[in-house]
Order: structure tokens, then C-alpha cells, then sequence
């Protein structure tokens, strides 16, 4: 009886020994294909892992890329993206550059939201040729591209291959000639003029610099005795009337490309005591709203850029999906006047 019961015991020992090797070995390989797994997560758990699967095809990211925040209109332009991101259930992304003339830091931008993997890109350009290269490069990644504010240079674009990105703003051209338009109306002597333009290279700027050119063309008392660039800042809008008002003295009205630009001619104007020269502005932001309701402006043009910011996400939402939008979309603008 002893000599079965050791017998037992030590098959038993045997069976206990094999069973714990092959539960280490299982252990072991199931490790060996989880790795990466926090501890005490289960491997398989279908309330857990196809939740964030099914929140990523549902939630894309969409970044919204902008010049700064420092222009307020830029501020709005968000505003609206944040109620597109509110209604559509996109995950919405906003970067900045410092200033609209970092062209560069925009670039750099791009270039990391690239390696992010966004799903779109909505990009207010501050220069119309130096993004192409980079965006074409995201568009090549497999994210969709979407215009807004200022266009990118069509003729470069197409060489590149960026196709396919729809573009959203307003006519510049025409906004710049109904603002201009509206000054130069009051004209009836022989009167000097200056136009503050934005950066060169951007369409926008062009196009405003057009359209006050051919408001001012149109009156035969206006003579545009300077174009210059102000770069859409403030305070160096201030430095170049300044150093306008110096060579040309007789001037009698002046066309700004932005409100910022305005709001830097109106502070030197004010500063100088010059009372007899007219402004007009372009943006409608609050401060050059006020400032044509007090007289220090004639006028400004509102663009609705809260409008141009949704439209950009919600094209955006509707590209991923498969939906044909058109190439060009422009909002309505509308001149701010004191005016009744």
C-alpha cells in the first residue's frame, strides 16, 4: 500500500510540475504578443477597445492654421471655426504664427501638423506662394486642403500638383473698391493720396491695392502720390504715414489695406493734429467700427470672417466624407459707414 501511495504521490508531483512549466510558457508567449499592454488591462475587451476606434472615425482632427491672433479679425475667424467644431463633432486644432509676416513659423506649422497626421488642414496663408510647396506635401500625406482668407497662387499650385483645395473669401478687389470708392466720393478738389498696402506677396493684399487703385482712378481731383507696404501692422502703419505725411504733406486721403493699418494711420493723424485727411479701413474690426462712428474714419469693409473660419472646418468635415465642393466660394462683404 506505501509503495502505491508513493507511486501516486509522485505522479502527481509530475503532473503539478508539467502543469505549472506549461503555465509559465503560456504566460510567457501571451506576454511576449502584449507588449505595450498596462498591467491588469485585459487583452480583449470590446468596451474598451472598439470605443476609441469608432471615436477616431467620428472625431477627425482638423487644424485650423492661421497668420496670429494679434489682428483681432483672426479672433473671429476662430470663432466661427469653434462653432462649426460645437455642431459638427470634429476635434478642431488652431495654431498661430507670431506675427502675419512669419511666413516661416506658418511653414513649420504645417510641417508638424504633417507628422501629427491630421485629417485637414484649413490655412488662412500669409503669403501666397512660400505655403504651396508645403501644403502640396500634405495633400501628398493623404490630408485634405481647404483656402481660406488669401489665395494661394493658382499658377504655382497647379505646377506642384496642389489641386482640389477649395478656396473661401470674400472679392477683395471689390470690398478695396467700394471702401476707396466711398473716400474719394467726398472729393471734389485736387487731392493726394496714399495707399498702405499689406505684404506684397499676398494676394489679398494685391487685390485690395487694385481695387482702391481703380476707386481713385476713377475721380480725376485724386492723385496716388505713394503705394507702400505696411505689412499689415499697426505700429508700423503709424512709422510709414509718418514718413509719408513728411515727403507728401498735401495729402488728403489715405486707403489702408487692413484695420490695423488704419488704426496706426488714424493714431499718428491724431497725434499730429492732422484733422483734414480721410481714412478707410478694411476688416470692420470693433476699434475701426468705433472709429468710423466717431469721425476718425469714413469707412471699412466687413469680410464676416466668423463666416470664412466655419465654412473652412465644415468644408473641410464635408471633403473627408467624400462630398464635392465647389472651387471657389465668396462671401458676401459689406461696406461700414456712418451713414444711416
Amino acid at each position: 500500500m506505501a509503495a502505491h501511495s508513493d507511486l501516486y504521490v509522485r505522479r502527481r508531483s509530475t503532473s503539478t510540475l508539467a502543469t505549472i512549466v506549461f503555465l509559465l510558457f503560456l504566460a510567457m508567449t501571451t506576454g511576449g504578443c502584449s507588449q505595450g499592454t498596462s498591467p491588469g488591462v485585459p487583452l480583449v475587451d470590446s468596451g474598451v477597445t472598439s470605443a476609441p476606434a469608432t471615436s477616431a472615425v467620428q472625431s477627425p482632427r482638423i487644424a485650423l492654421v492661421m497668420k496670429t491672433l494679434t489682428n483681432p479679425f483672426f479672433a473671429e475667424m476662430e470663432r466661427g471655426a469653434r462653432q462649426a467644431e460645437a455642431e459638427l463633432g470634429i476635434i478642431l486644432i488652431v495654431k498661430t504664427a507670431a506675427q502675419e509676416t512669419s511666413i516661416d513659423q506658418q511653414i513649420a506649422i504645417i510641417e508638424r501638423l504633417i507628422v501629427d497626421h491630421v485629417a485637414a488642414i484649413v490655412v488662412a496663408p500669409g503669403d501666397s506662394t512660400s505655403l504651396v510647396p508645403v501644403l502640396r506635401r500634405a495633400q501628398q500625406a493623404g490630408i485634405v486642403i481647404v483656402n481660406v482668407d488669401n489665395r494661394l497662387d493658382p499658377t504655382l499650385a497647379h505646377e506642384l500638383g496642389l489641386v482640389g483645395v477649395p478656396f473661401i473669401s470674400v472679392d477683395n478687389v471689390d470690398g478695396a473698391y467700394h471702401a476707396a470708392s466711398y473716400l474719394s466720393h467726398t472729393i471734389t478738389v485736387p487731392t493726394e493720396a496714399l495707399i498702405l498696402e499689406g505684404i506684397p506677396t499676398a494676394q489679398n493684399a494685391i487685390d485690395r491695392t487694385t481695387g482702391a487703385t481703380k476707386a481713385f482712378a476713377e475721380n480725376p481731383k485724386i492723385a496716388v502720390v505713394a503705394v507702400e507696404t505696411a505689412h499689415w501692422k499697426i505700429d508700423e502703419a503709424f512709422d510709414v504715414t509718418k514718413a509719408l505725411l513728411k515727403a507728401h504733406p498735401r495729402v488728403g486721403a489715405i486707403f489702408c489695406a487692413n484695420d490695423m493699418m488704419a488704426l496706426g494711420t488714424i493714431q499718428y493723424l491724431a497725434e499730429a493734429g492732422r484733422k483734414d485727411i480721410l481714412v478707410a479701413g478694411f476688416d470692420a474690426l470693433p476699434e475701426a467700427r468705433a472709429a468710423v462712428k466717431d469721425g476718425r474714419m469714413v469707412a471699412t469693409v466687413d469680410q464676416q470672417a466668423a463666416r470664412q473660419g466655419y465654412l473652412g472646418v465644415q468644408y473641410a468635415a464635408q471633403m473627408l466624407a467624400g462630398t464635392k465642393l465647389p472651387a471657389e466660394t465668396m462671401i458676401p462683404i459689406a461696406l461700414v459707414t456712418a451713414a444711416p
